[in-house]
């Protein structure tokens, strides 16, 4: 819907793609739906959620087995964005590296866009 012919919306690292993969074999989820929403101390929050059912809206970028869904109104918040899975010591989780995104709070968990009134 917003994206670039030719270009994924969104970049997957190689471990976010096997992450995604394993979780959608796991689940028997058709992919993982990545969305935004209003939250967190900088505004809004990534949200990532099974599939069952494809809207037909969804921007699909799909890589190596893995499938991910971009919510339609998340789409212009993700263009550009490198998704990517970080195992640490003590958690594991996705990362977002957004060139869409101003700032952070303190904890990375909310975000603020470039051009969002402030919450």
């Amino acid at each position: 819907m917003f994206g670039i012919p030719g270009k994924a919306a969104v970049t997957l690292t190689p471990a976010a793609t096997a992450q995604i993969a394993r979780l959608m074999e796991k689940q028997g989820s058709k992919g993982l739906r990545i969305g935004v929403k209003k939250g967190g101390c900088a505004g809004m929050e990534y949200t990532m959620d099974y599939v069952a059912d494809v809207n037909p809206l969804d921007e699909i970028v799909e890589q190596d087995g893995a499938r991910v869904l971009i919510a339609p109104m998340a789409q212009m918040f993700l263009i550009g964005t490198v998704i990517d899975y970080e195992v640490a010591l003590l958690d594991a989780k996705f990362t977002f590296r957004n060139p869409n995104v101003a700032e952070a709070c303190g904890c990375g968990e909310s975000i603020k866009f470039k051009d969002q009134p402030a919450a």
